[in-house]
């Protein structure tokens, strides 16, 4: 599985968690708020996945306004279900910890070792 990057965005659009090289979180958030404007259906949550040449970045919208994207190879198949578990893993580790303010940077060691072992180190 080739994973480049995770990033956890808050509903206002900061970067609270990221997982190996993440600077462009911020940019995201914008193209993701255009996105879910420009449905030509109506109501839209955005954009989900978006391809370049060399890389895939899925997003996981939550129903509180947190993104999860997730930055992989073209060829990478089960980025929906991994982003699945990072939300359930976030859910319990950060979500249920009573020191923990929301949409503030996530300083957990119990997420980043589940997170560690969902995608690993990132790095080949």
């Amino acid at each position: 599985m080739a994973i480049f990057s995770l990033w956890v965005i808050n509903k206002a659009g900061g970067l609270v968690y990221q997982r190996n090289f993440a600077v462009l979180a911020g940019t995201l958030h914008g193209i993701h708020a255009i996105t879910s404007r420009l449905s030509p259906t109506g109501s839209s949550s955005g954009a989900q996945v978006i391809e370049g040449e060399t890389f895939k970045m899925t997003i996981l919208l939550t129903a509180t306004g947190t993104k999860f994207v997730l930055l992989t190879s073209l060829a990478e198949t089960t980025a929906d279900s991994v982003l699945q578990r990072v939300y359930e893993a976030y859910a319990d580790a950060v979500m249920k910890n009573p020191f923990h303010t929301p949409e503030m940077p996530v300083r957990s060691e119990g997420f980043d070792m589940r997170i560690s072992s969902l995608i690993g180190t990132g790095q080949p």
